[in-house]
């Protein structure tokens, strides 16, 4: 069936085709509606009729945004108990060219660097601090070792400044925010989604860029890669008003529109990302079996094939375009295939049970991006002793290569935020002490490469020497902290993995059992008797995972989104949003109900379940939840 226009009987389908997309063929532009009505431009310019017979209103510029409140049927307004939002508005773009090469030019005024002199930049400082630790201070002379554990550790630059100077600069972010508006999302849903995105909007500056894709049975790209100044924040806004539920859910289509505004891209920025949010299952790209329903894996599924080319790594080592950080909204998402298209672009995969903390969770991330510090950074372990050799490297996520010969390594590491900070163990072959060696062995040299986002400069930064003691005799040495600490982080990742396997095919208590194991081991390790943060907070996750594999409906409700989101942290170091939600077993035990008060606990330790957050996305998180503060008194003050 072709689509007219009523006003001037033209055929916009075949116009569309004619024109390769950019107009009719009597050189007439066509636009289309949220609704996919389409209009040539004299139709729209005129006085006429849309296709339904109503009155088309006049326009002095196209392409142009109407104020008018949608009231089809087909888009039920939201329910009450939804945050305020302005209502949906008829969104009139023009259709979408060939090629997505109309971005807003970037900004290239040069930044100078506040706060820092020519020595400071030149002596190191700013730089990525690299430093390692030895399992233990002392090894004696006549003893070997075939596992000697060393931590490589790696932090980026800061960018918090005195408190009365000026803030460092920053790279300049293109985001791509890919949003499901399918049947589902209707009501409360996209409400708060509205209301994420336009923090969202708030906090980008006027050199970022922002694209936004809406997805359900198709995708539309709705604005351009528009840079967020006045202007550009205004038709961002509008487009996320927007948005209307309706359809079904197609995550291949969306993320390849996503990569298609990012590879075609005219101007690029030195930082770009997506930000993918669906809260339902892909039924296109990856169409489900019979007997699958929300919440329950399909084994089967080529979850790979939602993935666009050119956001996956490959073969030769090739980086991604842009990491995809997806969200799974509630409980109904497909938690495996969201947290497969973060696995393999780079991305992180969130889990945002309690749906009104959105806004959190999209500041957590944001605060992330907006804060990139280092990109490319390479991690470099070279033996210093000749008879040192490389055994081993656990690196996460993050690709490591040792040598054939074992006399060195490497961690392939990316993009750091600032003050982020990465932690490897490297295993070493530590041989006895010669009689002409000094009281001390020189195990590794450490150095990195990486390129600095706020210059764009490439820098080399040595690190110190891992060095342990050779005594002669008896040695009593003193055990490091630092390297129990990631060892205890690493083997816990590990058991969660296990964990996940188990609840995969069924065993439940099995899953169950070992989260408890490896929950008691990082209760008794030194760090964690000793009142370390890190290991407390990681003791607390595992409990939590336990309660929510413990049986088959748990963990097809939250379980299996909250063990992934945790899977992601860990793996990459980064931290994600999770609720972590006091008292679950409990809550659990009634069905998986929470009270109003487990529920406030959820929200307010939204995303603080590992010690992953930097300073930059704290900040980003305390903006939020003020802004979310000021707006509940507002409302009950309305109350009154």
């Amino acid at each position: 069936m072709e689509s007219t226009s009523s006003s001037c009987h033209g055929d916009t389908r075949r116009s569309r085709s004619r024109s390769g997309g950019g107009g009719s063929a009597s050189g007439q532009a066509v636009f289309t509606t949220e609704c996919s009505h389409q209009f040539h431009s004299r139709s729209v310019s005129g006085s006429g009729s849309a296709p339904n017979g109503s009155p088309v209103a006049r326009w002095r510029e196209l392409p142009s945004l109407r104020s008018s409140t949608n009231t089809s049927p087909r888009h039920p307004p939201p329910s009450p108990a939804a945050p305020a939002a302005p209502a949906s508005q008829p969104f009139f773009r023009p259709m979408e060219p060939r090629v997505f090469d109309d971005d807003d030019p970037v900004d290239r005024t040069p930044r100078p660097i506040r706060g820092a002199s020519a020595a400071e930049a030149s002596d190191g400082r700013g730089a990525v601090a690299l430093t390692t630790h030895c399992e233990c201070s002392a090894l004696a002379r006549d003893a070997s070792a075939d596992d000697f554990a060393v931590l490589v550790h790696a932090r980026a630059p800061g960018i918090a400044g005195g408190a009365s100077a000026a803030p460092p600069p920053r790279a300049p972010l293109d985001l791509v925010t890919v949003l499901d508006v399918s049947g589902s999302m209707v009501g409360t849903k996209l409400a708060l989604l509205k209301q994420a995105m336009g923090f969202v909007i708030d906090n980008l500056g006027p050199r970022d860029r922002l694209c936004v894709v809406s997805f359900s049975s198709g995708a539309c790209r709705l604005m351009r890669l528009a840079r967020m100044s006045g202007a550009g924040k205004a038709l961002a806004r509008r487009a996320v008003e927007s948005l209307a539920a309706g359809g079904g859910t197609n995550i291949g289509e969306a993320l390849r529109k996503a990569a298609k505004v990012i590879d075609e891209r005219a101007h690029r920025n030195a930082v770009a990302s997506v930000v993918l949010l669906s809260d339902g299952q892909d039924t296109y790209t990856v169409p489900r079996r019979g007997g699958y329903g929300a919440g329950v894996r399909d084994t089967t599924a080529n979850y790979d094939a939602l993935v666009p080319p050119s956001f996956a790594y490959d073969g030769d080592g090739r980086r991604p375009a842009a990491p995809v950080h997806t969200f799974g909204f509630g409980n109904d998402h497909d938690a495996a295939a969201m947290h497969t298209i973060a696995e393999a672009t780079g991305g992180t995969f969130s889990f945002v049970e309690d749906e009104a903390a959105i806004q959190d969770a999209f500041a957590q991330c944001i605060g992330g991006l907006l804060s990139v510090a280092v990109q490319e950074l390479r991690v470099d372990v070279a033996c210093a002793h000749p008879g040192v050799r490389v055994a081993a490297v656990r690196s996460g996520s993050y690709a490591s290569r040792v040598d054939a010969d074992g006399r060195a390594a490497s961690v392939d590491v990316g993009e750091l935020y600032a003050d982020e900070e990465r932690r490897f163990l490297v295993f070493l072959l530590v041989p006895r002490a010669r009689a002409a060696d000094d009281d001390a062995t020189r195990l590794v040299r450490v150095a990195c490469s990486y390129r600095d986002t706020a210059t764009g400069r490439s820098r080399s930064v040595a690190g110190e020497d891992a060095v342990v003691l050779r005594p002669r005799g008896a040695v009593a040495a003193e055990r490091s902290v630092e390297v129990e600490r990631e060892r205890v982080r690493v083997e816990a990742t590990e058991g969660i993995a296990a964990a996940r396997a188990a609840a995969e095919r069924g065993a439940h208590a099995e899953a169950a059992e070992i989260l408890r194991s490896r929950q008691r081991s990082v209760a008794r390790s030194a760090a964690a008797r000793a009142g370390d943060s890190a290991c407390l907070a990681l003791s607390r996750e595992l409990r939590e995972m336990r309660a929510r594999v413990a049986d088959r409906r748990r963990y097809e409700v939250s379980g299996r989104a909250y063990v992934l989101a945790g899977l992601s942290s860990h793996a990459q170091q980064r931290a994600t949003s999770r609720q972590m939600v006091s008292g679950g077993e409990a809550a659990a035990t009634r069905g998986g109900e929470s009270s109003a008060e487990e529920r406030s606990v959820a929200f307010a330790t939204a995303g603080d379940t590992t010690s992953y957050l930097t300073p930059a996305m704290l900040d980003m998180l305390d903006r939020s939840r003020e802004l979310l503060r000021r707006q509940q008194q507002t409302k009950e003050r309305r109350t009154f």
